[in-house]
């Protein structure tokens, strides 16, 4: 349950720390005071987003700090194991918020991700608010407040895994009978293009070999000349070739060097220059006996070139791209040839992940079908308590065809009511008024909280509509909700406070031109005034506090009456 929550900086609160206890605590000002501005620092704890706007003004941060008490509560705490977060029983949850927008959250005090915060407090708190009977006009909302009552979050989970299989199955069988014509086609063009491409048989290094290798033999006139030329100007048999000069140097530096040492380094640089004038002559007159004019290779070159060319236009490639190219059509070219197996295949799988789906979505209907009669029941009981004297709930189920699964089972479910006696069940958009439909929504979230693992249960403002003694009804089964689990209660109803084990007084107060909110646990005698004060009258009179302080006897009355009935 939620044990303690701490809030600074947030909106109009400015410090605040509350304990909370168990059983049925109930939150009452007057509007505006700060009720809502409460549930949505806790709101921030849970996983909300939320943005510079919520931090008090002229603040850097605001930070709510909620921390649980998870005794007895197993899934919490394999949750934490789960993911590291364990710290010996502890589960305390921090938020804070810059005044740059952006947000900072924990567990134990690790940091986490705000799904990590949403998931978390899906097993801590569930919140019912005042405009709950407005979604409830909504079927998907109908199915899955059944499917809650039903327990049927794991065979739920079963069915979405079957469906998103089946049509996963479906939409690639479709896709195949759809493309059959244009798979055909394309595996016709492909094959041709790679027979083209491999009788090419262009490898990645060829490419740069012809170009080379063209390079060479267009242009092999030239450069038997000018090889000619530079090996006539290197070692030729004229006497004033570079390397007969280079000797005369080398004779002539020889015969002074003996008079002056310092000329020893340029004999040796001559020595190595006439070394290395004789080798590239050597290579030269190589170079020149293997190269040739050879018009017919240079056409094949040519011709090859052409040919790797027009293939790239072809296909929008650079040249060098073609044998990997291949690689992808092949590869195209044996999905296209295996997807006409797959088709012979599909069938058979569809069939079986369809009786698969077929079986869950059986147990799933089984399992409404014997939950509607129990929440039917209960529904229509609570209706009369409510002030709905003669009223029917019921839920319309329209099967749906067998062929055609969805991710929620082979039903469609409508919540339908009857608001007076004789009355005709319709849809409870068609007959329910607004006040009606309100106290029905009460009624359906009662009954689901009492079926809930959840430890902390918070109802804000769910009595909007109500008063008298509906009101004080409301305010019996929550208390008695209370009695299974920890309940949060927002409520304007004196009916209903006066039911609460505790009571919270939350008030606006303005200090040195400032407002800040301002949250109180109650006493005994001052629960009386703040009932009194809920009753209305400018004056509060000893009748109003008379009446007050019983009202708040007889709250304290339905647990002992209770405790006497057990014993």
């Amino acid at each position: 349950m939620l044990r303690q929550l701490l809030i600074s900086n947030f909106a109009i609160i400015e410090s605040l720390e509350l304990n909370f206890a168990e059983g049925m605590s109930v939150l009452t000002g007057e509007t505006g005071a700060g009720k809502s501005i409460l549930l949505g620092a806790l709101g921030l704890t849970l996983g909300d987003r939320a943005d510079s706007t919520v931090l008090r003004q002229d603040k850097q941060r605001a930070e709510v700090t909620a921390d649980f008490d998870i005794a007895g509560l197993k899934a919490v705490k394999q949750w934490l194991q789960a993911h590291d977060l364990d710290a010996d029983g502890e589960c305390i949850i921090r938020r804070i918020i810059g005044n740059d927008g952006r947000s900072r959250a924990y567990i134990n005090g690790q940091p986490q991700p705000l799904q990590l915060l949403k998931e978390l407090g899906e097993h801590l708190v569930d919140i019912h608010g005042q405009h709950a009977h407005q979604s409830l006009l909504k079927r998907d909302i109908q199915r899955q407040l059944l499917d809650e009552f039903a327990h049927n979050t794991d065979l739920l989970s079963d069915i979405s895994k079957a469906y998103k299989h089946w049509k996963k199955l479906h939409g690639e069988r479709g896709q195949l009978h759809l493309d059959n014509q244009q798979r055909e086609s394309r595996l016709e063009l492909i094959s041709y293009q790679v027979t083209e491409l491999k009788d090419l048989d262009l490898n990645e290094a060829e490419l740069t070999q012809l170009d080379e290798e063209h390079a060479r033999l267009a242009n092999a006139s030239r450069l038997l000349e000018s090889g000619e030329n530079a090996l006539q100007t290197l070692d030729g048999a004229d006497g004033s070739t570079a390397v007969s000069q280079l000797n005369r140097s080398l004779t002539e530096i020889q015969a002074i060097a003996e008079l002056d040492h310092k000329l020893t380094p340029v004999s040796e640089l001559l020595d190595s220059a006439i070394i290395q004038a004789q080798e590239a002559s050597t290579e030269l007159r190589h170079y020149l006996s293997d190269l040739e004019l050879d018009p017919q290779r240079l056409e094949w070159v040519e011709q090859r070139l052409a040919d790797i060319q027009d293939q790239a236009r072809k296909h929008h490639v650079k040249p060098d791209e073609l044998p990997a190219l291949l690689i992808q059509l092949e590869q195209e070219q044996s999905q296209l040839k295996s997807s006409r197996a797959r088709l012979d295949t599909l069938d058979a799988e569809i069939a079986a992940v369809l009786t698969r789906y077929q079986e869950l979505a059986k147990k799933l209907s089984n399992s409404r079908n014997k939950a509607i009669t129990r929440l039917s029941a209960q529904v229509t009981a609570n209706m009369q308590e409510l002030g709905m004297n003669g009223g029917h709930f019921d839920i319309k189920v329209e099967s749906l065809p067998l062929d055609e699964p969805t991710p929620y089972g082979q039903e469609r479910l409508e919540f339908q009511v009857s608001a007076n006696p004789g009355q005709a069940l319709q849809a409870m958009a068609k007959v329910a008024s607004g006040g009606e439909l309100s106290r029905i929504s009460l009624a359906i979230q009662v009954i689901n909280a009492g079926q809930t693992a959840i430890p902390t249960l918070i109802f804000d403002e769910v009595d909007v509509g109500i008063g008298g003694g509906v009101a004080e009804k409301v305010g019996r089964q929550l208390r008695s909700l209370g009695s299974r689990c920890q309940v949060l209660c927002v409520t304007h109803q004196p009916q209903v406070a006066a039911l609460g084990h505790n009571h919270f007084q939350i008030s606006k107060q303005t200090r040195e031109g400032s407002t800040f909110t301002e949250v109180v646990s109650l006493p005994e005698q001052e629960r009386i005034k703040e009932v009194a004060r809920m009753l209305g009258g400018v004056e509060m009179t000893d009748q109003t506090l008379l009446h007050a302080r019983e009202m708040l006897e007889l709250g304290q009355q339905q647990d002992k009456g209770k405790t006497r009935k057990r014993a």
